[in-house]
Formats: C-alpha cells, structure tokens, sequence
C-alpha cells in the first residue's frame, strides 16, 4: 500500500493532548451494541432504472466542480435498498487510490471493504471522493457540503437504504470522517476513522452516531493521542461509560478492540488501539510492515454490518457460510490469503470472501472461485482440510450429508474442528466420525 502521510508541520499546529480517566471496560465488538434489524428505508431511486453507472462522475458543490468514483454492485437490482460505504483517502491520497487499492489492488479497494461486500452478497454501493488539493481542509464546511451534494445525487440515482450511509478513510481521509460524524450524525449510521486527528473540523459533536477509531501506538504522523481525542467526543455524544481502555504492550506487534460500556442503544463506540505499523490503516500482527491481509477490514466490516436492515440484496446464487454447530463460527481462510496449503480455521462469521463456500456439483468446496477444499491422497486422521488449486481430484470430493456432517468421499472421515475447540483460529481436520458437535456445521446464506 502506497500513502503519502500528512506533514508533520501541519499536524503539530492542531493536536491535543488528551487524558483519559475511568476502568470499565468490554472487549470485542458485541458490547452495548444493537444488532437487531431496522426496516430498511428506500431512496428516492428504488424502483427506477438507474441514472448512474460505476465510473467518475463530476458534480457542482459550492460553485465548484468536484468528483467521485461510484462502484454500483454487480448484478444491480433497483427493487432493492443498497448499503452506501464512502471511502476517503488520506492527504496526497487520491480517489482513484482509495477505488483501485493501490499497489494491492482489489484485495484493498476501500481499505478492503469491498472484497468483504463482494464475498457478503454484494449488497453494498461504493463511493471515494476526490479532496480539493488531495486533503480534506473543509474550509468553511465546504467539504462537508461535497458529501452532503454526493448523498443527494446517489439516493436519486440509485436505490440507497437511506438508513445505511458509511464512512470509513485514513490520516486525513478520517478527519473527514469525524467531521462527518459529528455534522451528519442523522445521515450516517456510522464512521471508521483510521489514524484520524481533528484536521477537517467538527461542527457539532452532540448527537449520537456509532463511532469506530483504529490507531496505532508508535504513530509518528498522528499520535495515539489525537485518536483518543476524537474517540472521546463520542463516548460523551453516546452516554458511553468513561473508561481507560487496555491497549497493547509497545513491541508486542498486537491490537486490542474494545467496545465501550455503557453506550446508547444501537450507539457503540468501538477502539481498536494496535502496535507496530505507526500510522497506517493495514498493521499486520506479528509485523511491523502492513498489507492488505490486515486484521482491520474485517473488524471495520463487521462494525458496519451489525446495523444491517431487514431488506437487503439476495445472496450470491451458490455462495454460502458454512458454519460449526458447536462453536458457532464460520470456516475461514486466514487473512483471505489465498496460498495453496493454507488450512482452513474457526473464525468469527464476517462475510468475508475467505468465508463463502460454493458446493459444486462436482462435490468440491470451492472459496474465492477458484480454490478447492481438499485433504490430500491417502489422507487419514489428523490430516488438515487446506485449499488447493481446483485439479477434479478425489481428495477434493466431500459429502454435505442431511445429518450436518461433512465427509471425504475419498475416506468417508469428517470434517472435525481439532480437539473439539470452538476458539477463533481453531484448525480443521479429518477425524473419524464421531457424531460430536465440533463435526456437524450448517449452510447458510
């Protein structure tokens, strides 16, 4: 990932310091978070052929001529509300940065975001916006005035759940997404602010709206500091219990997310504090480098999605999550890699393309298209359920039986998660059938 951060002269002119008191603490993204479903509410252009197509598109804001780069899903149904993911960029960042993914392509199109939607059943419309002087200064609202303009063209075009407007950016692209935040809490659901400081403003700060920070420890950019101020406002917007939440040892090359106590209902407010990559969106554990196969698109995803309405697009014919009874957790492959060899985990369902299994009618179980779950010839107990390059082998056969078992037509063992562990990072195996739990799973959608 290529990013070129803020000056350091700028920043210094506009950070606080800030101290935080308090104990009470949750961990996770569950917290005081509402999850249940709200009725979607459709924009002005559901139901109508759509008058915007994926591509640039240019529109008058402020007596200004700005731009955008739209991603409408594959597969656009107007009778159905779409969720609407703004993605800024970060300062000498552009739009075409954000939508290409830069020099990891696709796999970190809107900080990876997309990749996630396309694997979820792609109901979510895309939209990276372009900075004056490839920042976000806000003068006198201005930029705010650009989204607001965005919003409006977007819901008239297009069939937009109105109750489902995102916003995720990094450095300076989340300064704009706390601006948001706080002038457009009753137009967003939530924000993500990656490496964020208060650069564009916030006019306002007092009402609600769930509110996410990622930022890491050893930031040289933006201190750790100016995260926390930023979380703060809305602890205090959202009636969140104040608390100190645990971050990481400095050189432990970890994160730690924390969802806040005490927050309004449907009103969480999530810190992801890490250690290792300084200031950037894509820290890897264990790295002091970053990537695309970063820990953060997957958490910001699964923040976003929780809000989800009851009308969204059907899923991709075929595409399912194959979930383990006992643990409640989906078959992953870890950090979406796609290296063969690779065995399949537990993990926590995000709907993830690493997570969406279609089963052939050749018997394969087959992730990103093109990978095939398979054990190898001879494969007795013990051996590691892995994906492969598709080859029409034997070892790559299994059996969805009507019992929820998942057996190898090659030796008829199971599908087991290893010693019967329900933890997130659980490796999958064959094991005799046993009729435990770790050895049933279900198919959903």
């Amino acid at each position: 990932m290529k990013r070129k951060p803020f000056l350091l002269s700028i920043v210094a002119a506009v950070l606080l310091v800030l101290s935080a008191a308090g104990t009470s603490f949750s961990s996770g993204l569950g917290g005081s978070a509402s999850t249940a479903k709200t009725a979607a509410a459709p924009s002005g252009g559901c139901g109508k052929a759509p008058a915007l197509t994926s591509g640039n598109h240019t529109i008058q804001s402020g007596g200004q001529n700005r731009s955008y780069i739209l991603r409408v899903p594959v597969g656009y149904d107007s009778n159905h509300p779409y969720r609407l993911v703004f993605g800024f960029h970060w300062r000498g960042g552009t739009a075409n940065d954000v939508d290409s993914g830069g020099t990891d392509g696709y796999n970190w199109s809107y900080y990876g975001l997309r990749r996630l939607a396309d694997g979820a059943n792609n109901g979510t419309i895309f939209v990276a916006p372009q900075g004056n002087g490839n920042g976000w200064a806000n003068p006198g609202g201005q930029d705010v005035a650009f989204v607001d303009a965005m919003v409006g063209q977007l819901e008239a075009g297009l069939c937009v759940d109105t109750t489902q407007l995102f916003s995720a950016g990094f450095s300076y692209g989340g300064a704009m997404s706390y601006a948001l935040a706080c002038s457009r809490a009753t137009v967003f659901r939530a924000v993500a602010v990656y490496s964020g400081a208060n650069l564009s403003g916030c006019n306002g700060g007092s009402q609600p709206i769930a509110y996410m920070g990622l930022h890491g420890l050893r930031d040289n950019v933006l201190p750790i500091s100016s995260g926390r101020e930023l979380r703060d406002t809305f602890v205090r917007a959202n009636g969140c219990t104040r608390q100190n939440p645990p971050e990481p040892a400095n050189g432990s090359l970890t994160h730690i997310i924390t969802t806040y106590s005490g927050c309004r209902s449907g009103y969480p407010v999530v810190w992801a504090a890490f250690d290792g990559a300084g200031h950037d969106p894509g820290p890897i554990d264990g790295s002091t480098g970053d990537g695309w196969r970063t820990w953060t698109s997957a958490a910001v995803w699964q923040f976003f999605t929780q809000f989800g309405s009851n009308t969204q697009p059907p899923p991709t014919p075929g595409s399912q999550a194959i979930i383990g009874q006992q643990s409640g957790r989906c078959l992953d492959i870890n950090n979406s890699t796609t290296a063969n060899g690779t065995q399949a985990q537990l993990w926590d369902c995000n709907g993830g393309s690493n997570q969406r299994w279609t089963y052939t009618a050749a018997k394969q179980l087959v992730v990103y298209g093109n990978k095939c779950l398979g054990v190898g010839q001879s494969a007795g107990n013990g051996a590691p359920a892995a994906i492969w390059d598709c080859s029409g082998q034997a070892d790559q056969q299994w059996n969805v039986n009507a019992d929820g078992t998942v057996t190898a037509v090659q030796s008829g063992l199971c599908l087991d998660a290893s010693g019967q562990g329900t933890a997130n990072g659980t490796k999958i195996q064959l094991w005799s059938c046993s009729g435990g739990a770790n050895q049933h799973w279900r198919l959903e959608n």
